[in-house]
């Protein structure tokens, strides 16, 4: 309950300080663009609320745990070096990916280059912002209390990982690309409870986690809610379900595959250590 207390408190604190700042019109008309998220200022704010979600689980640890807020992220030196190793992994492999072979259809460019370059360190900061609140709430402070109290990774791996899927079911889409999406985002979670797991830390899972929403919502972004800081757009929406049914399949194929190299990375590294 704290954790949620502090989340929605944070969406609450950024819209007051809109009202204050401008006046309850202006709160109105971007509480109407963040649901919309068809603009750069718009996307900016979406990842800046994600702030309590982070803050909350370190409150937790802190108040409710007796024990240090910072060991929701594991020791510091391993995140850092487990992030730049799953970023630079998964991101050196996707955009070769999408250089060389193509995402399999023809993006719509959406906002002019200038205009993306200009947002784009605020963007990556949202994005650090976002992927990591993400990460400390599932895989730091959910899967590390979990693992605590039981040994069976069917609880403190596959139950946050149920969780953080269901939380990305979209009841406005088709019910097989809502359970669909919420079967490749649990997927996603289960494999970076497995990264935290061999690491000790969020890091690499965070990396991971990073590298591959910047080209969801940087690079290529679905056409719809969410994609005002994107370079490019795909030619169909969310409510073309014969289209996007084999790419998100695809995509949980992708998905493994990074995985099982940065295992297999997480492997070397750690034999010359």
């Amino acid at each position: 309950m704290l954790i949620i207390a502090v989340y929605f408190g944070g969406i609450l604190a950024l819209l007051g300080v809109i009202w204050a700042s401008a006046g309850f019109d202006a709160m109105v008309m971007w509480s109407a663009r963040l649901t919309a998220g068809n603009t750069p200022g718009a996307v900016l704010l979406v990842l800046a609320t994600f702030s309590g979600m982070a803050i909350g689980p370190m409150i937790a640890a802190k108040v409710l745990h007796k024990r240090p807020a910072m060991t929701v992220f594991g020791p510091w030196r391993g995140v850092l070096r487990g992030f730049g190793l799953g970023a630079g992994v998964v991101g050196g492999i996707i955009g070769l990916s999408v250089l060389l072979i193509g995402p399999g259809y023809a993006p719509v460019p959406n906002v002019d280059a200038s205009v993306w370059l200009a947002f784009l360190p605020l963007a990556l900061l949202g994005l650090l912002i976002q992927t990591g609140a993400e990460e400390v709430l599932f895989r730091g402070y959910l899967q590390q209390q979990l693992a605590a109290r039981f040994k069976s990774p069917l609880i403190w791996a596959v139950l946050p990982s149920l969780v953080f899927g269901l939380l990305h079911f979209n009841a406005s889409a088709d019910a097989s690309i809502a359970w669909l999406t919420v079967a490749a985002t649990g997927l996603f979670g289960l494999l970076a409870a497995d990264l935290t797991r061999v690491t000790g830390n969020i890091g690499v899972a965070w990396g991971f986690h990073f590298a591959n929403n910047a080209f969801a919502l940087l690079v290529v972004a679905l056409d719809g809610p969410l994609s005002g800081l994107a370079l490019y757009t795909t030619p169909f929406t969310a409510a073309d379900t014969a289209t996007l049914l084999p790419l998100i399949a695809r995509d949980m194929a992708v998905t493994l595959s990074l995985w099982a190299v940065l295992r297999v990375v997480i492997r070397v590294t750690t034999a010359r250590t």
